[in-house]
């Protein structure tokens, strides 16, 4: 029996940078979590401590920061040229991975005008990119995680195989509530990456409105498939999905009823927060080609 080093990669995980561009006197701000990861002949390193191959993680950390001073733009540019600058830096590095989560601020109005420079952190959404190059080829994933949104009707859920321990009863009308976590890959990387962020972001919104759901999974492949079809640039999409489970409160007890026959009053729910139905998928074009390695170290997908 011969034992090796299987696969490997070593980085800097979770860099905090905040930029403020204060070259007028209306601040701007970016708010970024960054995480590299290397990939390349570190075998010495593994077998014999021999670091001559091994670029630290701290001087990844600065390079996060040196780079950052320069200006950031979006996501998605500031990963890749993070990711081409480790990939180029040494004969030994064959590819590097950069991770880069975004969160977002908005400013704060003082009498009706927003303030030069004071901000208030905006709602749980985080925009996210993830740039791989691997030798001199790019991948660019985009995306966002907890995006949470709720249809108070438009949703059903019923026709489900029914044994010995199924007791949830099957509904015409549902609360339809998730947090989406959706990640999508470029076909290329000649875009102007916020305005095909927010085009992709909408598309998601008024889809998951729009559609008069089945069930969850349905919802997750109109979605997809809505990006898809407006936006050239994208060659799949894969999701993430709890589903949110709001049940009808029993309120018998107190001798009120409350269902959805359109009595006056509230109808109440309970919100679970778990167990929860987790619901994942991709849509994808069947005439682009797979990148699996676009993929490789970003969990949370089946």
């Amino acid at each position: 029996m011969a034992i090796v080093l299987g696969p490997n990669q070593y980085g800097k995980a979770e860099v905090r940078v905040v930029a403020v561009d204060r070259s007028t006197p209306r601040h701007s701000l970016v708010d970024l979590n960054v995480s590299t990861s290397l990939r390349g002949d570190f075998a010495a390193a593994h077998t014999a401590g021999d670091n001559a191959h091994v670029l630290t993680t701290d001087a990844q950390k600065n390079t996060v920061f040196a780079f950052a001073r320069d200006g950031v733009g979006s996501p998605e540019a500031f990963g890749l040229r993070l990711a081409r600058h480790f990939a180029g830096s040494f004969d030994w590095i064959s590819g590097a991975r950069v991770a880069v989560e975004s969160y977002s601020w908005d400013r704060i109005s003082v009498g009706g005008q927003p303030h030069d420079h004071a901000f208030r952190r905006a709602g749980g959404e985080v925009r996210t990119a993830v740039v791989t190059v691997d030798g001199d080829e790019p991948h660019v994933l985009a995306g966002i995680t907890d995006l949470v949104v709720l249809k108070s009707t438009g949703s059903e859920f019923w026709g489900y195989p029914v044994d010995r321990y199924t007791t949830l009863p099957e509904t015409r009308d549902r609360i339809l509530a998730t947090a989406v976590t959706a990640r999508w890959r470029y076909a290329t990387t000649d875009l102007d990456w916020d305005a095909v962020y927010g085009g992709v972001r909408t598309t998601l919104l008024e889809t998951f409105a729009a559609t008069h759901s089945l069930a969850l999974q349905q919802t997750l492949y109109a979605m997809g498939e809505a990006v898809l079809e407006q936006h050239d640039a994208v060659a799949e999409v894969r999701f993430s999905m709890p589903n949110k489970h709001h049940f009808l409160a029993d309120l018998s007890a107190f001798g009120l009823a409350n269902d959805l026959e359109g009595q006056p009053g509230a109808v109440v729910y309970h919100a679970a927060d778990r167990p929860y139905g987790l619901i994942e998928g991709s849509v994808l074009r069947d005439d682009v080609k797979p990148a699996d390695i676009a993929w490789l170290g970003t969990p949370g997908f089946c």
